[in-house]
């Protein structure tokens, strides 16, 4: 889609509208934005996976509630 000559031009025309130290500012600012949106996202990943494992761990442990009072309730069975 881009020639590199057209990369080129682009890159000139961005060079004399904001000179040198604006463009390494923006490069930075940008690489920093960057850096901190894929941060963001892995800690939206981690808490989610953080959730669906407390959700498993509360399922498993009322599960073994569940058994242990059934278990509780049920009388024994005599010979009379």
């Amino acid at each position: 889609m881009f020639d590199s000559k057209m990369l080129l031009v682009i890159l000139a025309i961005a060079l004399v509208i904001f000179g040198t130290k604006r463009l390494r500012t923006i490069g930075s600012d940008l690489g920093a934005a960057v850096k901190g949106f894929k941060q963001a996202m892995n800690d939206g990943e981690s808490e989610e996976k953080m959730k669906q494992l407390k959700q498993d761990k509360d399922a498993d442990f009322e599960a073994g509630a569940a058994t242990r009072e059934a278990e509780v309730k049920v009388p024994p069975k005599t010979n009379t």
